[in-house]
């Protein structure tokens, strides 16, 4: 019988497999001994913990008390049994997939069994490579499945992704691909504006990949001249150029399986997208001043807030590098698209500011109104350096509007003037009336007159205001008020 099944090839010469790196179990289910022995010698060898049975009530037994990873079941002909025994095991452990054998002759019952959820069939006689071939098939997409339902998981328990904070509907949708494609190794083009967090993305991608424990290298296209780029990414022999005194490897050397992060490629001359180009469709490069070649093994995440698109069109991005980066593309939303993740985003920081300062920081209602109206050009980079300049500028725990930037100060400003003056009482808080006087007039006032009473002591003033000394001088520099004691 198991000539018959195995087309003759002999059991010895079944090629092995690497051993899962989990072992996985794997529950075979046929009625035919010699064919389901078989089946479980074959997948023993190949390092998967095996359970089998002919009977079908058994086979529902043991799904129970182990929930296997991986069924192989054999669909008869002629019966259902086997159909109703993968549309049960989709239902009730949708995490286990699910293997189909079938006669030849009967491919209708398998893509009937595909369609009820099976992820491979075997059509009997079939060869035992082939069988080895859809074994290992099926462990790398359980592996890669369970990755991603894990991943997911940690999203739906979190504020984020790693380091990534965000719940908008915009970073839910980046973190549903990130947890896919964390699991290839394919390359990744990351596109979005200056201070998105495109380098965060990348370390992301990298450290919830397959890969995470080789190495991250960076290298910002943008700062780097020409000449200093090749060598950083291609390495160079000793001798080359002058200042040359070893040989040296370049990253995508170095990364050895790990993660070659390319900041800013729109920035690469046309000459070194060629020199890329080749390196990545051949996997080997040349160190600058050698004449042999070195084999590479690193993923590629590049990352632009250019039109890469656009430079396509007009020649100065070659198009076939644009598509090999571009396998998977993502692009990341600006902070005032998120404006909701804002919130979640100050706490992160501030949270972060008061552990390393040993001081806790929050924020004012009316500071964090005003920081949710602004545009935040700068994006997540802007908002981070406005709360640590904030920090540094307060002189107590709670950062009001006076401690944010000048140009935050002068926006929730304005927008409480103009609140006061349209009479929206559910922005300003009070109903306008005549005589009530701009914000803005009324801090002038009561900075101006604290130095006064205090015969111009503009410290003792500041603490009196509940300001720091900074903001108190900033605004006198804002008034253009040397001299607040002669002024009229």
């Amino acid at each position: 019988m198991l000539d018959t099944v195995f087309n003759t090839r002999e059991m010895e010469f079944i090629p092995q497999l690497a051993e899962p790196a989990i072992r996985l179990h794997l529950l075979v289910v046929d009625a035919d001994a010699a064919v389901r022995s078989a089946c479980a010698e074959i997948a023993a060898s190949l390092g998967y913990a095996v359970d089998s049975t002919g009977d079908l009530g058994q086979a529902r037994g043991l799904l129970r008390g182990h929930i296997a990873d991986i069924l192989l079941v054999n669909l008869p002909s002629g019966s259902n049994d086997g159909l109703e025994l993968v549309s049960e095991v989709k239902l009730l452990y949708p995490d286990t997939s699910v293997i189909a054998m079938t006669a030849t002759g009967s491919v209708n019952a398998a893509v009937e069994a595909m369609r009820c959820g099976a992820s491979d069939y075997l059509t009997k006689p079939f060869a035992m490579d082939e069988l080895s071939t859809v074994l290992d098939r099926a462990a790398q997409i359980h592996m890669t499945d369970t990755a991603t339902r894990q991943l997911r998981e940690r999203l739906r328990l979190s504020e984020g992704l790693g380091s990534m904070i965000g719940r908008s509907p915009e970073m839910e949708k980046i973190y549903r691909i990130l947890s896919k494609v964390a699991q290839s190794t394919h390359p990744v083009l990351i596109l979005g504006e200056s201070g998105t967090g495109k380098e965060l993305v990348a370390r992301t991608i990298h450290a919830y990949g397959p890969n995470s424990q080789k190495p991250f290298l960076p290298v910002d296209c943008g700062l780097l001249v020409p000449t200093l780029i090749e060598s950083e990414l291609f390495g160079y022999v000793k001798g080359a150029f002058t200042g040359a005194n070893h040989s040296k490897d370049g990253l995508l050397v170095s990364a050895e399986g790990g993660t070659v992060f390319l900041d800013e490629i729109g920035e690469l001359s046309l000459d070194l997208q060629a020199k890329l180009l080749r390196a990545l469709q051949e996997k080997e490069v040349r160190p600058v001043g050698a004449t042999h070649r070195i084999p590479i093994k690193a993923r590629i995440v590049a990352a632009t807030n250019r039109d890469l698109a656009a430079m396509v069109e007009k020649g100065t991005f070659r198009k076939d590098l644009f598509y090999r980066l571009n396998v998977v593309n993502l692009r990341l939303p600006s902070l005032r698209d998120r404006r909701e993740d804002i919130p979640l985003l100050a706490a992160h920081f501030l949270d972060r500011i008061s552990r390393e300062h040993n001081r806790k920081f929050t924020l004012s209602d009316e500071a964090l109104r005003t920081m949710m109206r602004h545009d935040w050009p700068g994006n997540v980079r802007e908002l981070e350096n406005s709360l640590e300049r904030a920090t540094a500028l307060s002189s107590g725990p709670v950062l009001h509007l006076g401690d944010l930037p000048t140009q935050l100060q002068q926006q929730g400003l304005k927008e409480n003037h103009d609140a006061l003056h349209a009479g929206d009482v559910e922005e300003a808080g009070v109903a306008a009336a005549p005589g009530v006087k701009p914000l803005a007039d009324l801090e002038r006032e009561a900075i101006l007159g604290a130095i006064r009473t205090l015969n111009g002591d503009k410290l003792q003033a500041a603490k009196l205001l509940g300001i720091g000394k900074t903001t108190l001088y900033r605004k006198l520099k804002e008034y253009g008020i040397a001299d607040p004691l002669h002024e009229e």
